[in-house]
This record gives structure tokens, C-alpha cells and sequence, in this order.
């Protein structure tokens, strides 16, 4: 007798057999790829044993160099050597500061692109080949090719910033198995998923972006409270500090494009030598053969970068208010990050939540780590020690849809659970209105105008019926990815229209990071402006409707002198929607053609159950 195997088709025909899945780390500054082996998550080396792959891309005019190599080249061809490439995700030409890049930028539809010997390049295609090089790098560690890969991103990536990190998967060849917040993997990887119970705070400080996110333990369930973050801020920034005081101190009034990049390396070096000695020495060749050299202490770096980690803080305390807890409350704070190593980092972190920071684990591989751990999970391979634990996360920033006067009535709030979705029903402001045009927008002001729109669709077909009577259930749905779906569905008819929000890629990181702050600054000038326009939008409907009754018998039922007091009540309000601003009088004026109303409406109702009972027997009214 033969025995067969018997598998689900596409899947493997031995169910023991360990599924090849890998998590990436993709970094402003450099990026790794780790994976599971033996239970254990570890970094995945290249074939000379380095775990870190620098997040540079040269472009020449036969091949496409990537890495260490391509870090090496980048004063000799700055132009054509892509450097952080992650902080142009979003952006567009007017967001950059040119001075401090080298390269021939393009303002291209959706984000800017980089001109280079061998065509324009977008952020989204730089990212894509760092990406095929570490999936490269793990097949071959692993003989064999990989079901998936968890890639990692900032918690405060809005969903037009994680399309994109998608599409550059998609191009390198990897199958995403999901979009996983830096902070959170962090967390796996500190094994905090075996905690008993505890609130921990992760702070995240990249090469190019800011996260804290505050997460819930609850023996296995990790819940993200809250999160928060700065998406232009990061180490490179206090290398730019670093960098501009060099030109100060050397008096140098331009740099060619390879001085500048070789005075930002400079920095970096500085930097990084400056988290374990007191101090050191900056010395620089320029183009014209002059020698330079500059004395860095510890003590005046940390004086010229302060504002920046104080800068770091501001998102820590909107954190700690969005979860509801104190400072002297959270269990453990994680540092992670290569620029975390910073000294007066750890120390304001140590400061403000009264603890030293856990720092026992590389900051530059934990990411990469948790995200290996959550890749062997969703392949199926259910390791030891990551059975039975629950992972919820947060979306950084509220969702909802525009409704009558430009307001925002959000449906998902920031800080809610994902995966999720949420439905809330909308009516037709218009009688015999057939179509609806919805627009689906992000941010946390309560104006459409201050909010950034993510996409339009129309749901037509709606059955005409009076203002109001049309019943819309418009859903919202955010998979675990952080990316959304929204659908319309009229519930009478049952005709529906449904859009994937792929947003254009338009978002500045400035405006990520100023949504919050300007939300909280503006709250009560924005609650003003909503209570205005709502009384507005009942004032005029009001209007419309009183206006269409008189048309329709105001003659009939009414004296001319009860037709004259109406009109005059409604004029009276139509005016004040044309020049006044202050919502108390709207809301008097609408109170008293309400009021002026009340006679004509009961008069209309009576006409209507006579005009309804016209010809029927009081026999047929009987049960």
C-alpha cells in the first residue's frame, strides 16, 4: 500500500516543514533582515559577516550598487549616491531643503524624484533595491525562497507613506505579510510578549523619524495605548547640526556637492565617536587640497542638538495624555534606534520617566528582530514562545468624511485598535437626491480645509426620496497593514460603491508631524467654527424646506397675514446666513421661524391625514 501526502493546494505537502519568512527592518540609515532559527530570531549576516546594511544606493551606468560599497562611493559621486532615501517618502520638491542634498531633485507628480546617470529615480524604486538586496541576502543565507516578509515602519507613517513602502516590496519581489510598526516589533523582540503584566513606553529615535508608542501587557495580549511621534526628525538631523556648525567654524561659504557629503559623514562619525568619548577630532580635505580639523566635545554637542531632544519630548507627553497614564507609571521604557545611543538622549528619557531606559539589546537590530518573530507567526510556523499572544495595534491619526459646511465627521478616531471598521449612517441634505459624493479625509481638526483628503468616490442610484429619508451606511475599514477601505451602501435599494484608499504619495512629513500639535492649539477656535456651521446647515435646511411648504400651500392654509409674518421669519434667517457670524443669533433666528412655523405646520399635517382619509369608511379604520 503507497501513502500519500495530501496538502492544500499551493501549500506545502509536509505541514512540518519550516516556512521561509523573514523580517525586515527597512531604516533611514541603515537596514537589516532577521529570521527564526531554532526558536531564535538572529540577524541575517552577508556573505563578509556584516549584519547592517547601509541604506545607500549608487547608480552607475551598468549596475546598481547597494550598500557598504555604495556608502564608500558617496563623496566621489554624490549625485548619483542616494542617501536616506526613507525622508523623501512624501514629499514633494518645496518640503526639501535643497542646500543640504546634493542631488538633482524632480518635482514629479506624487513625491519627488532623483535624477541620476541612469534616468529619474523615485523614493519608492531607491527602497525597492534596497529591499531585493536583503531578500537576496536572506535566500541565500536560507537556501530557498521566502512566502513573505514583515517590513517595518514608523507608527507614525500616514497610509500613503505605507502604500508606498508596499510598493517597493512589491517590486523587489517580496510578498508583504504585513506592515508592522517599529515600536511594536521592537517590544516583540524584547520578549515583553511573556511579561506578566506591565505598561511599557517604546522610544523609537531612527535615523530620519521619531515614534513613542505606550503598549498594555496583559499576559500575552500586547495593546498599543497610544502613539505618537515626529515624522521629520531623526539622527540625520544632528548631523546636519553638526555639519552646519563646520561650516561655520571653517568659514566655508559653499561646498561642492562631494564636501558636502563628506562633511555629513564627517558628522556621523563625530556623532557616533561622541557617545563613548568625551571627545573628538573632525578633519576634512577639500576640493582644493586644503586640510581642516575641528575639536567636537560632548558637552558643546549636546548644547548644539538640545532643542532637538527636547523637540523628542513634546510627542512623549501627547503619548502619555492619549493613553491616560503618568509618567511614573509606565514599567519599562525601550530605547530603540541607532540614535538612541546618544548620552543626553538616554538621559532626558531617564529624566522624564524617572527610570533608566532598557538598553540591553542592540537598538539598531531589535526591530528587525520583533518583526522576525511576527514573519514566522503569520507563515505559520508558530514558533515556541509566540503561541497564544494577541497583538493589537493603533492607527496615528483620526478618519472620517466630510459632511454639509466643509466639517469632518470622523468615524475612525486616532489611537483606535487595528485591524477594525466602523460604520455610520448618513442621510441626503437635498429632496430627490440620487447621488452622494463622499471624501474620505485624515487628521484630527474639525474642518475639511485642515484636514488632508485621501480620495473621492460617488454612490449614484440612490431612489429619489425626501431630504433625509435616504439611509447611506458608509463603512470604513483598516486592515492590520494600517491601509483602508472605505464602502457606501444605500440601505433601501442596496446599491453600493466601494474605493481602496491608494492616496497619492503628497504628504509632508512636516504636516504629519504638525497634525496633533495644531489639533490641540486649534481645538477651541475649531469647536467655534463647527458650532457655526452646524447652525448654519440647520438653518438652512430650515430655510429650504419653509420656503418649499409656502409654495406649496402657503395660501391655502394661511391668512395673508400669517403668510406675511412666516416670509418674514424666513428672509429674516436667509439674510443671516449671507453676513453673520456669530452662531448665537443664527440659532435665535432659526428658534423663531420654528416658532413662526409651528401654527402652518399643524395645519399642514391636518390637510395631509384629510387628504390621506379622503373616501374611506370609518369600518375600514377598525382592526
Amino acid at each position: 500500500m503507497a501513502l500519500l501526502q495530501i496538502a492544500e493546494p499551493g501549500m506545502s505537502a509536509a505541514p512540518h516543514q519550516h516556512r521561509l519568512a523573514v523580517g525586515i527592518d527597512l531604516g533611514t540609515t541603515n537596514s537589516l533582515v532577521a529570521t527564526i532559527a531554532s526558536g531564535q530570531s538572529r540577524v541575517l549576516p552577508d556573505d563578509q559577516g556584516r549584519m547592517l546594511l547601509p541604506s545607500v544606493v549608487r547608480y552607475t551606468g551598468g549596475e546598481v550598487v547597494v550598500g557598504h560599497e555604495a556608502q564608500a562611493a558617496q563623496t566621489e559621486d554624490p549625485r548619483n549616491t542616494i542617501v536616506s532615501v526613507k525622508r523623501f517618502m512624501g514629499r514633494r520638491l518645496s518640503d526639501i531643503d535643497t542646500t543640504q542634498t546634493p542631488y538633482v531633485l524632480l518635482d514629479t507628480p506624487g513625491m519627488v524624484s532623483v535624477d541620476t546617470c541612469v534616468g529619474v529615480r523615485s523614493p519608492v524604486e531607491v527602497s525597492a533595491d534596497i529591499l531585493r538586496t536583503l531578500r537576496s541576502r536572506a535566500e541565500a543565507s536560507l537556501g530557498g525562497e521566502l512566502v513573505g516578509a514583515v517590513i517595518t515602519v514608523p507608527a507614525y507613517f500616514d497610509d500613503a507613506q505605507r502604500q508606498a513602502t508596499k510598493d517597493a516590496a512589491k517590486l523587489a519581489g517580496l510578498n508583504v505579510l504585513r506592515l508592522l510598526n517599529e515600536p511594536t516589533a521592537a517590544a516583540i523582540a524584547y520578549g515583553l510578549d511573556r511579561a506578566a503584566h506591565g505598561t511599557f513606553a517604546i522610544y523609537d529615535l531612527g535615523g530620519g523619524t521619531f515614534d513613542i508608542s505606550i503598549l498594555k501587557l496583559s499576559r500575552g495580549m500586547f495593546e498599543v495605548l497610544a502613539t505618537a511621534g515626529d515624522a521629520a526628525l531623526g539622527g540625520d538631523d544632528f548631523d546636519h547640526r553638526i555639519a552646519d556648525w563646520l561650516r561655520q567654524h571653517w568659514a566655508l561659504a559653499a561646498s561642492s556637492p562631494g564636501e558636502t557629503r563628506m562633511m555629513l559623514a564627517r558628522a556621523r562619525s563625530a556623532k557616533e565617536a561622541l557617545s563613548s568619548a568625551p571627545t573628538t577630532t573632525i578633519t576634512m580635505t577639500l576640493d582644493d587640497g586644503r586640510s581642516l580639523t575641528a575639536e567636537l566635545t560632548r558637552e558643546f554637542f549636546e548644547q548644539l542638538t538640545a532643542d532637538l531632544v527636547s523637540r523628542s519630548m513634546a510627542p512623549v507627553r501627547r503619548a502619555l495624555r492619549d493613553a491616560g497614564v503618568a509618567a511614573d507609571e509606565i514599567d519599562g521604557v525601550v530605547m530603540v534606534g541607532g540614535s538612541t545611543r546618544m548620552p543626553h538622549v538616554r538621559a532626558a528619557v531617564g529624566r522624564l520617566f524617572g527610570q533608566e531606559p532598557l538598553t540591553d539589546l542592540d537598538p539598531d537590530q531589535v526591530v528587525a528582530l520583533g518583526a522576525a518573530i511576527q514573519a514566522d507567526v503569520l507563515a505559520g510556523n508558530k514558533p515556541a514562545g509566540s503561541e497564544g499572544w494577541l497583538l493589537l495595534d493603533v492607527c496615528p491619526l483620526s478618519l472620517g468624511l466630510e459632511t454639509m459646511g466643509g466639517l469632518v465627521e470622523k468615524v475612525i478616531p486616532r489611537n483606535s485598535t487595528i485591524p477594525t471598521a466602523r460604520a455610520q449612517e448618513f442621510t441626503t441634505y437635498k429632496d430627490g437626491q440620487s447621488a452622494m459624493a463622499i471624501h474620505v479625509v485624515q487628521g484630527e481638526r474639525e474642518l475639511v480645509s485642515e484636514c488632508r483628503s485621501l480620495a473621492r468616490f460617488e454612490l449614484r442610484g440612490i431612489p429619489p426620496m425626501v431630504a433625509g429619508a435616504a439611509r447611506i451606511r458608509v463603512t470604513f475599514q483598516i486592515d492590520a497593514d494600517g491601509l483602508l477601505s472605505v464602502s457606501a451602501r444605500e440601505q433601501i435599494s442596496g446599491v453600493e460603491a466601494h474605493i481602496e484608499v491608494k492616496p497619492s504619495y503628497g504628504l509632508t512629513d512636516t504636516q504629519i508631524a504638525d497634525m496633533l500639535t495644531d489639533a490641540y492649539g486649534k481645538a477651541d477656535s475649531d469647536m467655534a467654527v463647527r458650532m457655526l456651521r452646524e447652525a448654519q446647515v440647520d438653518a438652512r435646511r430650515l430655510v429650504d424646506a419653509t420656503t418649499a411648504a409656502l409654495e406649496e400651500d402657503g395660501h391655502a392654509l394661511l391668512t395673508q397675514e400669517e403668510f406675511s409674518g412666516v416670509q418674514a421669519a424666513v428672509h429674516a434667517l436667509a439674510e443671516a446666513l449671507q453676513t453673520e457670524q456669530d452662531v448665537q443669533k443664527i440659532k435665535l433666528l432659526t428658534e423663531a421661524l420654528n416658532a413662526a412655523t409651528a401654527n402652518f405646520a399643524a395645519l399642514r399635517m391636518d390637510a395631509g391625514i384629510k387628504r390621506a382619509l379622503a373616501g374611506t369608511r370609518l369600518t375600514e379604520l377598525q382592526p
